[in-house]
């Protein structure tokens, strides 16, 4: 469960958790730990009880019926589309494995799911947010080892762009980590971090010209500021190009 701290009532969520939970470590960007097993969780109590309800519907939910997804989040807003990355790979697993006599019945919704191509792009400020997804971020990496259903990338926008001089020594030593070890040594995951916010034209040309006459599924989640750009550009490209963009948001 990712919550983002936004007001008094997600504040003061936190702060009933805190008091149960390990406070965050140095570079985590506030995640919260508990340890059950430790004396310290048994000593403060049981953690609070949630009652959820739903789901409810949601912009990204008809993704499976896309050739093409272009998911797209912002700081937390990664979070309904990393659900979505896990489950192209779990799906595009299923159709791999023989059959079984009893699964017959299954086949029709297995037919629905058209997806065969996800490009996963994450911006955060906070170099400590990718602590969120690491987990995540690794094992897709060892599912999809060649990149050949999802390409991921994460964009650190603090940091100046690859080629600013500024930057020049942190991306010399990314990318020496990076060959030895195979890890990335901002996002700690086996996924290559960029600086600088993306050039989303450059992003959309990129997909149109790899998947000319398909259908892409554009998926947005984070500040709403960007959401016109993204827009503007699934509708030029849509009109002069073969591949069709159709844009979806979720704000907050």
């Amino acid at each position: 469960m990712h919550i983002r701290c936004r007001g008094d009532w997600t504040t003061s969520f936190r702060a009933l958790f805190a008091q149960v939970c390990r406070p965050p470590a140095a570079g985590q960007s506030g995640l919260l730990r508990a340890d059950f097993a430790s004396s310290t969780a048994a000593a403060s109590g049981k953690l609070p009880k949630l009652l959820i309800d739903g789901p409810y519907g949601a912009p990204a939910q008809d993704y499976r019926k896309y050739d093409v997804l272009l998911l797209i989040g912002l700081g937390i807003g990664a979070t309904p589309l990393i659900s979505i990355v896990k489950d192209v790979l779990n799906n595009i697993s299923d159709e791999e494995q023989p059959a079984a006599p009893s699964s017959a019945s299954a086949s029709p919704a297995v037919a629905e799911f058209m997806t065969r191509r996800v490009y996963f792009y994450w911006c955060t400020r906070e170099e400590g947010s990718f602590e969120w997804f690491r987990g995540v971020m690794n094992e897709v990496a060892e599912r999809d080892a060649r990149g050949d259903v999802v390409e991921l990338h994460n964009h650190c926008t603090s940091v100046y762009e690859e080629g600013d001089a500024r930057s020049a020594l942190l991306v010399m030593l990314q990318a020496l980590h990076h060959a030895k070890s195979g890890v990335d040594v901002v996002s700690g995951t086996r996924v290559r971090t960029h600086f600088a916010r993306p050039n989303w034209r450059d992003v959309f040309k990129r997909v149109a010209c790899n998947h000319q006459g398909q259908r892409v599924g554009v998926f947005y989640c984070g500040d709403q500021k960007v959401t016109p750009e993204l827009r503007r550009l699934s509708q030029d490209f849509s009109h002069k190009t073969t591949t069709k963009f159709v844009f979806h948001k979720e704000n907050f």
